[in-house]
């Protein structure tokens, strides 16, 4: 396990990872039960979750500013926060383009394509909870593959939306709009896949 002294990074990387769990659920949640009457109440809630991952995410870098010795390199837990920040970040820019958009309908491949992100999420809080114990977990390296394949299946899943919105759909404005969201969804795994793909790297620089 990490010594204590080291316990409040890998603490605030699960505590982030959770921020990140939070929005995906909002997000899906809305998505599943749409109704655009909501959607104010929707975007304060989802934004609420986005400032307090940033606020968890200055703290540690206030800690890391005055530490004198670090578990791993300072760029790696400055890169490690700032990406799973931007997860939360990129789970918020879809609500706010399905806004601005003022999407009346979920269309369903979004959606499949939105409960993929909440796996990768769940599985990102998981691949946290291991990386404080990188050097002795079993199961880290496993997290990182399953994180991995299911960035690979929402790619199958966006490469298919957007092959459905371009053969079904005539209205150039609904077509532009759907690519931008599912641009945006698709961006969230990959932003899980990023931060796997950091985590592998710091577990190779320290084993």
């Amino acid at each position: 396990m990490a010594k204590k002294q080291d316990s409040i990074y890998f603490n605030s990387f699960i505590k982030c990872a959770d921020f990140s769990c939070q929005a995906a659920h909002m997000l899906e949640e809305t998505m599943a039960d749409f109704d655009v009457e909501k959607m104010a109440d929707r975007m304060e809630a989802i934004h609420t979750v986005e400032h307090s991952a940033d606020m968890e995410k200055h703290e540690l870098l206030n800690t890391l500013i005055k530490a004198f010795i670090t578990p791993i390199d300072r760029e790696d837990i400055m890169m490690l926060s700032q990406n799973i920040d931007d997860l939360t970040d990129n789970i918020e820019d879809v609500l706010i383009r399905i806004y601005y958009n003022n999407i009346r309908e979920i269309r369903p491949d979004a959606l499949e394509l939105m409960r993929i992100v909440c796996r990768c999420c769940e599985a990102v809080k998981v691949m946290m909870e291991e990386f404080a114990d990188f050097r002795h977990s079993k199961k880290l390296h496993e997290q990182i593959i399953k994180i991995n394949s299911m960035e690979e299946e929402a790619d199958k899943v966006y490469i298919d939306s957007m092959h459905r919105l371009h053969t079904s759909c005539t209205d150039p404005m609904t077509v532009m709009t759907w690519r931008e969201i599912y641009a945006y969804l698709e961006k969230c795994a990959d932003a899980c896949e990023h931060v796997a793909d950091i985590v592998e790297s710091v577990v190779m620089k320290n084993s």
